[in-house]
């Protein structure tokens, strides 16, 4: 049975639909960053997301070729993510989607090397023809925060974000988003197959206590 982070790591994956407090520890992605509408058709973020998804597979089907891995183990690739802000404000103006800057990426087992990122880039290129010169092995520590199960279309965020923000307030914690802490989206439905509210997200945010 392939080894699967959703269902091996729940706390971080399917958390409930009320805010929880939770300190995640660093983890390897393979990264693209980018800026502008997410929706844009063959926009920058739609190209980003076929360059994860290509590294991502090569690197997870590498097993059955001459390139070995040290401690190499068969896993389901993780699902897409990605830390979201737009310059001169702290929160999301969702009516403002051309404004978007994003890191989009797709989580890396701990065994994944900078050498075998670098293989399974060279891979998709001489394979594919994808340039995937934008990605990048990036490593994240988010620590302490909080986060929540999000069902609906990703315009209705602000609703649930507003519940996680009492939650903070009520319980001695703030928001900690800045220019290294971001908010963090991880896309658990497939939204080409799925109705738009019926989509889960898991919504993430950096926290830290509360010092009146």
């Amino acid at each position: 049975m392939a080894f699967d982070f959703k269902k091996e790591y729940k706390e971080f994956y399917m958390p409930k639909n009320q805010p929880q407090i939770v300190t995640v520890p660093p983890m390897k992605y393979i990264a693209v960053r980018g800026s502008g509408n997410p929706n844009e058709k063959d926009g920058d973020y739609q190209k980003a997301i076929g360059v994860l998804y290509a590294i991502a597979y090569t690197l997870k089907m590498s097993y059955k070729g001459d390139y070995k891995i040290e401690g190499f183990f068969e896993y389901v690739v993780p699902p897409l993510e990605g830390f979201w802000w737009q310059e001169n404000g702290v929160g999301i103006d969702y009516s403002r989607k051309d404004a978007f800057q994003w890191i989009s990426v797709i989580r890396l087992p701990d065994f994944v090397a900078q050498k075998d990122f670098e293989w399974a880039v060279a891979q998709v290129w001489e394979k594919k023809k994808l340039d995937c010169s934008k990605a990048e092995y990036l490593l994240i520590d988010e620590g302490l925060c909080v986060q929540i199960m999000h069902i609906g279309s990703y315009d209705d965020e602000p609703a649930t974000v507003a519940i996680m923000d009492e939650y903070l307030l009520k319980n001695g914690y703030e928001n900690d988003i800045n220019s290294s802490r971001r908010h963090h989206e991880i896309y658990l439905s497939d939204a080409r197959k799925t109705a738009p509210e019926k989509w889960k997200t898991v919504i993430r945010h950096p926290i830290k206590k509360y010092y009146p």
